[in-house]
């Protein structure tokens, strides 16, 4: 069932589930939206097509608010602090193709803290995009619909958090 609904092969699916012991629970994925002007920071990631805002998986022992900041910096170099929580989504609700973990995803509205990212990056590229300027997103990690909500958000900072 586990390789016919997700990306992955039978072999595949097979070698995740031997790796988990315990319970099944959610892992949590960490996003920083990050702005210079009304334009949002994406980057591209190696061996993937698209762009993302800024994320991945919280290490154990990390805050999320810790996890994005980290992710934020070793992906585009930016030094980063987070300053709101934007969005808590259960990934399966928000048109993401399927996959084989169950995800929260926790998205940071972060302030940048230099003026110029540090060179050595984990991704293809790091870039600031307009709102009507947003390239090909990788949708595994952050739809259109949730750009626009972000750029709402900025907009109006009263707008409350989102949640599943």
């Amino acid at each position: 069932m586990l390789a016919a609904h997700s990306t992955g092969t039978l072999r595949e699916a097979t070698e995740l589930l031997e790796l988990e012991r315990g319970p099944a629970t959610p892992k949590v994925d960490v996003r920083a939206v990050a702005f210079r002007e009304d334009r949002i920071l994406l980057v591209e990631e190696p061996n993937q097509a698209g762009w993302s805002v800024p994320g991945g998986w919280a290490d154990v022992g990390e805050s999320p608010s810790e996890a994005a900041a980290r992710e934020t910096l070793e992906e585009s170099g930016y030094k980063v602090e987070p300053v709101k929580l934007l969005a808590a989504y259960d990934r399966d609700r928000h048109g993401h193709p399927p996959m084989a973990y169950h995800v929260y995803k926790l998205v940071y509205l972060c302030e940048i803290l230099d003026k110029a990212p540090l060179s050595d990056v984990d991704t293809d590229g790091a870039r600031f995009f307009g709102e009507h300027e947003i390239p090909k997103l990788s949708v595994t990690r952050v739809t259109q619909a949730q750009i626009s909500r972000f750029f709402e958000q900025r907009r109006d900072p009263n707008l409350p958090t989102d949640f599943d």
